[in-house]
């Protein structure tokens, strides 16, 4: 955790610290013996020299804390000045005329387009910029976050920006009427990598298990929970299942740019798709699982005798985490749902919105604690062990074909140009 998070730090996708980071986890997972490989893909990084902020508040020009978005474009050194108006983004939407939005600075509150309809229709309106308002948090500072790729492959972008709630609160309090942004840098064609390593089964095409993180973090966020805690998760998983028998395989990854909606998890099962097909057997995913305090989440699609299969293993040493049946496209086991293959993310949240530290700057080692994740992982172990030497599972081989349906229509509104 220290070495992730203190020593190499903060790891954009594409970032030499992201590099560092997986020729740390590949030079880790080789010292206990196992097969290891690392695939490079292209991507965009962020790559921001100088934000700037300023709110025209009761008539006086106020300074802001901002963060782009990842995905989103700079304002090429310019400063842009607009006149600001709020868009009440989870009602508003409804409106058949977006045309209000031109050329203004464009309060937006909730910092994501759920659908591509309405990416589209704010984009075609041209705002001069839009301000993104994190509803989940009403925190101080800004939080840091991205746009979905292929949504501004196909559609464009504005510059985005995250603001703080309390400030937008204030702006709104304040009368604010008109904005003034300038962005140094943006978005440039990087590449960023998957780290993959392999404990053998019984033969070259035998079926696989597979255990997943991501190693990449949002701008200005050492990630200790989201997602160092992942990580360090699949080490200590490689260090003591190398010591267990084995028919299958089981393959741990650590996935790059999860943070611009898993990228290198669609990446991965995009290039392996026929062996996945034919030999996986499923999919474990950690993610954010370190919070002191909270509760464990486990998300999965749904099927009983894969819920009661997850339960058990939890149970038996006591651990106790709540099922929700759920195909969420915004963590790095949904590929592989949408591939068909029985998945599931373990989480630990502290709030009804997910960990009141999301994608901030004070997600730190303060925030984790480290016994919790040994309990979870004790589970996780014990699964995987399982997993990879029983004779036969107690699962379906592939999901549901309804919920195989509905992951599949979130892929392609999400990740299809």
């Amino acid at each position: 955790m220290r070495m992730l998070t203190e020593r190499i730090g903060v790891r954009l996708a594409g970032s030499a610290a992201e590099h560092a980071a997986a020729k740390y986890v590949a030079a880790e997972f080789e010292k206990i013996g196992a097969r290891t490989t690392i695939e490079a893909f292209p991507m965009m990084t962020r790559d921001v020299t100088e934000q700037l902020l300023e709110v025209r508040v009761e008539g006086a020009w106020r300074k802001f804390p901002c963060s782009l978005f990842a995905g989103a474009p700079g304002t090429t050194g310019k400063l842009i000045e607009a006149p600001l108006i709020f868009f009440e983004s989870p009602a508003e939407q409804q409106r058949a005329d977006l045309s209000s939005l031109h050329g203004k600075a464009v309060v937006h509150l909730g910092c994501h387009f759920e659908t591509r309809d309405i990416y589209r229709r704010i984009i075609q309106a041209e705002p001069a910029f839009l301000l993104c308002v994190d509803i989940r948090y009403p925190g101080d500072r800004p939080l840091a976050d991205g746009l979905f790729p292929t949504y501004v492959k196909s559609m464009g972008a504005v510059p985005t920006m995250n603001v703080a709630y309390l400030d937008a609160w204030n702006w709104q309090a304040g009368h604010a009427d008109a904005a003034r942004l300038l962005v140094k840098g943006g978005m440039k064609p990087g590449l960023s990598s998957n780290v993959i390593a392999t404990l053998p089964g019984e033969s070259d095409d035998c079926e696989v298990v597979i255990a997943g993180a991501h190693h990449d973090t949002q701008a200005d966020s050492v990630g200790a929970d989201d997602n160092a805690s992942g990580v360090v998760g699949l080490l200590e998983l490689a260090r003591v299942l190398a010591k267990c028998p084995r028919r299958r395989a089981i393959r741990l990854i650590s996935f790059g740019t999860e943070e611009q909606l898993s990228v290198g998890s669609a990446n991965y099962v995009c290039t392996h798709k026929a062996e996945l097909g034919r030999n996986m057997r499923l999919m474990f995913n950690l993610d954010s699982y370190g919070s002191r305090m909270g509760w464990n989440e486990l998300l999965y699609d749904g099927s009983k005798q894969w819920g009661d299969y997850l339960r058990r293993h939890f149970e038996i040493r006591n651990m106790f985490a709540r099922l929700t049946a759920s195909i969420s496209p915004y963590v790095d086991a949904f590929p592989f749902q949408a591939l068909g293959i029985p998945a599931v993310t373990l989480m630990r949240e502290n709030c009804t919105t997910g960990r009141f530290f999301h994608h901030r700057h004070d997600d730190d080692m303060t925030r984790i604690d480290p016994d919790v994740m040994a309990r979870l992982l004790s589970c996780v172990a014990s699964l995987l062990v399982n997993a990879a030497s029983s004779p036969a599972l107690p699962f379906e081989r592939r999901i549901s074909a309804e919920l195989t349906a509905e992951a599949q229509r979130w892929w392609k509104e999400l990740f299809e140009s």
